[in-house]
């Protein structure tokens, strides 16, 4: 009998977004794109999980929403403390120009069809698979 390869585990994306019906919407059109989904309500409790986790690959964030920082000082702040994380911005609000982003990061405005998130989710990372990364030592 042949050796089975190991699976690739799904790419984890951690979705921030302060309306629990469109987090759990989002939640779930991630989920059916293949990806792993991890929910926080605003970027201190999204801080908290990528402090206590190794396995996040890809922020997706809304902008505006409470807390200590809005989804764009979020953005910022992941692409200084873990730069391999791959980060999609989004707002209804705010139209972002490229120079307002972290690096290698993108901006889609709400509302955005189910294809462009996906579209803009696989273009930052393929569903599965995921790269390790190392814990940050800048706090």
């Amino acid at each position: 009998m042949a050796a089975e390869l190991p699976s690739k585990s799904p790419t984890i994306v951690l979705i921030v977004e302060d309306d629990t019906l469109l987090r759990m919407c989002v939640a779930e059109i991630v989920e059916e794109a293949g990806f792993a989904v991890i929910e926080a309500a605003d970027a201190d409790a999204a801080m908290a999980l990528l402090e206590s986790r190794l396995d996040i690959a890809l922020l997706l964030t809304d902008i505006d929403m409470p807390g200590s920082m809005n989804g764009l000082q979020l953005a910022h702040a992941v692409r200084n403390r873990w730069p391999p994380i791959k980060i999609l911005v989004v707002s209804g609000q705010v139209r972002l120009q490229p120079f307002e982003l972290p690096q290698d990061s993108c901006f889609l405005p709400k509302p955005y069809q189910t294809a462009a998130l996906v579209e803009a989710l696989c273009t930052l990372a393929p569903p599965l698979g995921h790269p390790y990364r190392e814990p940050s030592n800048v706090h």
